[in-house]
């Protein structure tokens, strides 16, 4: 067994907007979010749009997932659909953490997603009194000036309050898991259904006899750890309930590991046409590298081909010098087009990403080109973007029907602002 008196105890709340998607749409029209039946879609206009959120009533009613597709949804004239627009998510989401943050420091509040983040509700017993206290005011709170529903799970550490928020919140609104609920409130659920627990790892730990959370409990640390490496070590902890992961910080400064940009076409595309989307993408991957300062030696290219044929390539090339020129980015990404691309296939997803980074600043000059020249005129085109908008400077290939600039301008996380 397990000592908690050496592991800190922290109140965390972990909390989970219910249906955030729908559930904005449902109030800006005036509507209840859990008794209506609404589906947001991606495009009305496509049958085969992807399904971003249903209303709670849409699910228990009809069965409908958010993995569900346009064409999934019954003939019922009470179903509202409308299109996503992620611009007012995104403002609702911050409103979410303004509110928040009149309870608690910003230096608490870790957002997860638009929709979720973990709250650090240490010492605030004098004012709000204790944890449960504390979620329920911001539950109520939510409720009646934004008319959102949300669950909260709270925990002595994030990973605990994430896992009980998933597990019995969303059908009780609010609950609690500590160290000593661990073993009767985790150990019998099945380990697919633990939060970071994927299938690929359900089917590992299943081959291993493993098929509830409590049985992970009882397997030798060591004996994960040379299974499953650093993430069996992880595995293990979690079993027990243990997370030492910071509960106060500035969470949204992370190191950049690299740039990279990516889209899934609205059609396939041929061999001749890839150009324009590259030029696209290395454009936008570049122009995000300068805006850090940085520059990177590694050029990634992925491409994926329709579902006709299936498959196709991710490769990758390092330069003598760090770079965040967009058409050195290109030229590569062309170089390892031409060298891979299988030529009968058509092309419906494209991505390319810059690593292995250094400072701008610190790159060397090349004596054979003029680097620094290239280098000025991008940082002056992204100037030029930032004030009059990311699409008052765009090169020529942008506007033929393979570019992909201009749609994606309209768009914010691939859908409708």
């Amino acid at each position: 067994m397990i000592n908690y008196i050496d592991y800190p105890r922290n109140d965390v709340l972990c909390i989970d907007m219910r249906s955030f998607y729908a559930s904005v749409e449902c109030v800006k029209r005036g509507l209840d979010p859990m008794q209506t039946l609404l589906a947001v879609v991606g495009d009305k206009k496509r049958s085969g749009s992807i399904i971003l959120a249903a209303s709670p009533e849409l699910k228990q009613r009809h069965g409908i997932k958010n993995v569900s597709r346009y064409f999934d949804l019954p003939d019922d004239p009470a179903i509202h659909v409308v299109e996503a627009k992620m611009g007012d998510y995104l403002k609702v989401s911050v409103e979410i953490t303004k509110l928040v943050n009149e309870y608690v420091p910003k230096e608490a509040i870790h957002q997860y997603s638009v929709d979720e983040l973990w709250v650090t509700a240490n010492g605030l017993e004098n004012l709000h009194g204790n944890r449960w206290m504390v979620a329920k005011m911001i539950k109520q709170e939510l409720y009646e000036t934004m008319g959102l529903t949300c669950s909260i799970g709270i925990g002595d550490n994030k990973f605990l309050a994430k896992v009980v928020m998933d597990l019995y919140a969303k059908k009780a609104g609010i609950a609690e898991c500590t160290y000593e609920d661990v073993e009767t409130k985790l150990w019998p659920i099945p380990v697919e259904e633990i939060w970071g627990i994927g299938r690929r790892m359900m089917r590992n730990l299943n081959r291993m006899g493993i098929v509830t959370l409590g049985q992970l409990a009882s397997q030798p640390l060591q004996r994960l750890k040379k299974r499953f490496g650093v993430m069996g070590e992880q595995l293990y902890w979690h079993a027990w309930g243990i997370d030492l992961s910071p509960v106060i910080g500035n969470f949204q400064k992370q190191a950049q590991k690299g740039f990279g940009h990516g889209i899934t076409l609205l059609r396939d595309y041929h061999q001749d046409e890839v150009c324009a989307c590259v030029l696209d993408l290395a454009e936008e991957v570049c122009r995000r590298a300068r805006t850090a300062k940085q520059a990177g030696r590694t050029i990634h290219l992925g491409v994926g081909y329709s579902q006709e044929t299936g498959g196709g390539f991710n490769r990758s090339r390092s330069v003598n010098l760090p770079t965040n020129v967009t058409m050195d980015v290109y030229n590569v990404c062309m170089q390892l087009f031409n060298e891979f691309y299988d030529q009968q296939s058509k092309i419906r997803r494209v991505f390319v990403t810059l690593d292995h980074l250094y400072d701008d600043e610190e790159t060397q000059l090349d004596l054979f080109e003029d680097t620094t020249k290239h280098k000025d005129i991008g940082y002056v085109m992204d100037q030029i973007r930032d004030r009059y908008g990311p699409t008052s400077l765009l090169r020529a290939t942008s506007f033929t029907d393979a570019g992909v600039t201009l749609e994606r301008s309209k768009k914010i996380g691939g859908h409708k602002a």
